[in-house]
């Protein structure tokens, strides 16, 4: 154990400026209030979060350092993901501020959730140590329970809540037995001392396929990836939808976070034990999540298949085994992650008091109704379905050539039927908006004016996933160079 250093708290900079300032804001709600909520919180919980993203990217181009004895890692993958998360919050609660005001969810403890949860995923990103990684999983996981069952008057929330916590902890007790099993077996939580333990411990110890298979199914209910995607259509559905919003989008780059540091990082040694695991719940994610989709009436039920089935693309990457397939894994995560905060602002921006516009019928004749916001929603359904030139066509291309080039040749052929299959309820939503006409009664709630800004932020997200699309080369190579800095390829 060694005294602390100057290094080490700038390691780990971003984490305790966040945590800090959540106090702060905590603290700043309960004594001085206003006539509107969260008046001088909202602008401090955003302000928090951009000086994340600034200090996440002071670091970007320093070499990788392991900091607080082992516990935590910092480098250029970690500072990227970091920022994605600090900034995909932001535009959370931009884009949740007037939804969550008009259904009573606008208090100071909904910010304070939010960003404490920013800070367990910062934990899980930054995780070099087994102890840094669950303290991560379960800070991120409090905070969900606590932010999906705030809406009390609503049944089906407290449900939505109830589930996700007795199936988050089920999956949280396995991942740890898992991890107990790991640590008795290599005699460390550090995962670099796993990653060396792979020369001396052979993968056909039953004791150690028992460990990585309860780790591994333990990442996959994080993920929502099949066959523990019970909860997601129901959480999805059951939460208020600036909630879901957060659920959704923001916890997906540390997924994919989780993913790296514990799989490849620590359990790349013993990569033929779960790589057939992943390749098998990625196929199943896919295709489960795209067909099952097609029979959905609410967008966020349908938007809840659509993750499980984006999910089991991510996994298309990481199965691979490679530095391409890595990389492809990140750009997508990233990727979807753009999509889904600008397919549920929309959702947002029609949703009024009264109004949830949580069915897909809502969304017929938008095109008559406001023709910007349904070219908006247009483009995010093309990019969700993998249609070119939008960025979730090269996300996928990307993902089913890492997989190809890693000789998964059968996967990547019924991945690629599956992907047409799903393109048919993107485009579902996208007949309803230009081919049929609104129904009764939508045209004056969604006439009615809308904040500026928001539709403004919106268009620059939107626009976003074309805009991208000339720089997703240098986007891979640059994580590509990241994993070749931490030995990973």
């Amino acid at each position: 154990m060694t005294s602390l250093t100057v290094l080490d708290l700038w390691a780990v900079a971003p984490e305790i400026v966040v945590a800090t300032l959540a106090c702060l804001v905590l603290v700043i709600d309960l004594y001085i209030r206003s006539a509107r909520p969260c008046a001088l919180a909202y602008p401090l919980t955003i302000g928090t979060l951009i000086v994340g993203a600034v200090i996440s990217l002071a670091g970007l181009y320093d070499a990788p350092q392991l900091a607080l004895n082992g516990l935590v890692v910092r480098d250029g993958v970690g500072d990227v993901l970091k920022t994605g998360t600090c900034l995909g919050a932001a535009a959370v609660l931009f884009y949740a501020r007037d939804y969550a005001q008009e259904r009573g969810l606008w208090r100071g403890e909904y910010l304070v959730l939010a960003l404490f949860g920013v800070v367990g995923m910062m934990t899980m990103i930054g995780a070099a140590h087994l102890l840094t990684l669950y303290v991560g999983i379960e800070l991120l996981a409090l905070c969900l329970y606590g932010m999906i069952a705030m809406q009390r008057d609503s049944v089906r929330a407290a449900e939505a809540a109830m589930k996700y916590f007795i199936l988050g902890a089920l999956a949280s007790g396995v991942l740890l037995y898992g991890m107990s099993l790991l640590y008795g077996l290599t005699g460390s939580l550090s995962l670099a001392a796993m990653s060396q333990a792979s020369a001396t411990l052979s993968s056909e110890s039953l004791p150690l396929m028992l460990a990585i298979v309860m780790v591994v199914a333990g990442l996959l209910f994080k993920l929502g990836a099949v066959p523990f995607h019970m909860w997601v259509p129901d959480v999805y559905d059951g939460s208020a939808t600036s909630t879901t919003l957060y659920l959704s989008a923001v916890p997906k780059l540390a997924a994919f976070a989780i993913l790296l540091r514990l799989l490849f990082s620590g359990l790349g040694g013993w990569i033929d034990v779960w790589q057939d695991m992943l390749a098998v719940a990625a196929v199943l994610s896919i295709g489960l999540g795209n067909v099952v989709a097609i029979a959905q009436t609410s967008i966020k039920r349908m938007l809840a298949y659509s993750t499980i089935s984006n999910m089991g693309f991510l996994l298309l990457g990481f199965f691979a085994g490679t530095a391409a397939g890595y990389s492809a894994a990140m750009a997508y995560a990233v990727i979807y992650m753009v999509s889904t905060l600008a397919v549920f602002g929309i959702i947002l921006a029609l949703t009024r008091s009264g109004f949830e516009s949580d069915l897909l019928d809502d969304f017929r004749g938008l095109n008559e109704r406001n023709p910007w916001l349904a070219f908006l929603m247009l483009t995010v359904m093309f990019s969700l379905a993998g249609i070119p030139p939008t960025a979730g066509f090269f996300a996928k291309l990307m993902v089913l050539q890492a997989a190809l080039g890693a000789g998964f040749i059968e996967v990547v052929v019924v991945a690629a039927i599956l992907a047409v299959v799903g393109a048919f309820y993107y485009l579902r939503v996208v007949k309803l908006m230009y081919f049929d006409p609104p129904e009764a009664g939508t045209l004056k709630i969604a006439a009615q004016g809308y904040r500026r800004a928001t539709i403004w932020v919106l268009t620059v997200n939107t626009i976003l996933l074309i805009a991208i699309t000339p720089w997703i080369g240098e986007m891979i190579d640059f994580i590509a160079s990241s994993l070749v800095h931490l030995n990973l390829s």
